[in-house]
């Protein structure tokens, strides 16, 4: 399957809280776009494995996405190992996405900046031919990304440059609260965390409005680049 997009997430609900809007805004333009979790998110305080597979799995149909895979990773337990690159390899060479998005540099979750640096790592492997993987019996073409770019999650990282969501914000937050074992719900018995407040929730709407005040957009999404970007012209630019 050629893709444009190849979003990978630590955890299920990484990618609608972090970039969930551009997804919907690059599908609704008529882009291929893929979800990759890298974990089932088994060591959330709230919820199950199960539960979070049934919600990403509406997440991934409102946002319209192509397909949607979990690698099983350990969860809490993410490193840069040789198993865990040649699983992202084997997905990179089965999407051929042109541009991957990744989780956040640095983040309060550990396993967010340890999964942003296996994928961008694997990126790169990927591209490499002596490097042999094999999906469906078949010996997979080698296939490196264009672009590998990250969006922003907990902490407040400046962006290098972020896309107009402003059509897309609600579509955001449907797919971010098809999660609803995660997030602010006050008939809950389960034990509050720092992303299960009424504060939380309203921080993805101000957060993203705040990017939008700077770019002059009402709402968007930042991201961060691991190498330069160069325009062939102005124009895409909202001035």
């Amino acid at each position: 399957m050629k893709t444009d997009i190849l979003a990978f997430g630590a955890h299920p609900d990484d990618i609608e809280l972090g970039c969930g809007g551009t997804i919907a805004k690059l599908v609704a333009e008529g882009k291929k776009c893929v979800i990759i979790d890298l974990t089932k998110g088994e060591l959330g305080t709230r919820g199950s494995d199960e539960i979070r597979h049934q919600e990403a799995t509406e997440s991934a149909r409102i946002l319209g996405v192509s397909a949607r895979e979990n690698l099983g990773m350990k969860d809490g337990f993410l490193i840069n190992s040789e198993e865990y690159q040649m699983q992202i390899v084997t997905m990179i060479r089965k999407y051929r996405p042109e541009i991957v998005l990744a989780n956040a540099i640095d983040d309060r979750h550990p396993d967010h900046a340890k999964a942003a640096k296996l994928v961008s790592d694997a990126c790169f492997l990927a591209g490499l031919r002596k490097i042999k993987t094999v999906n469906e019996g078949k010996e997979q073409e080698v296939w490196r990304p264009k672009q590998i770019f990250h969006y922003i999650q907990w902490k407040h990282i400046q962006p290098e440059f972020v896309i107009d969501i402003s059509e897309y914000l609600e579509k955001k937050l449907e797919a971010c609260m098809a999660f609803k074992s995660q997030f602010y719900d006050p008939s809950s018995n389960e034990p509050v965390t720092p992303i299960a407040t009424k504060d939380f929730y309203e921080s993805l709407t101000y957060r993203a409005q705040d990017l939008g005040r700077l770019s002059g957009v009402a709402y968007a999404e930042g991201f961060t680049s691991e190498k330069l970007i160069a325009l062939k012209n102005f124009e895409g630019i909202v001035l």
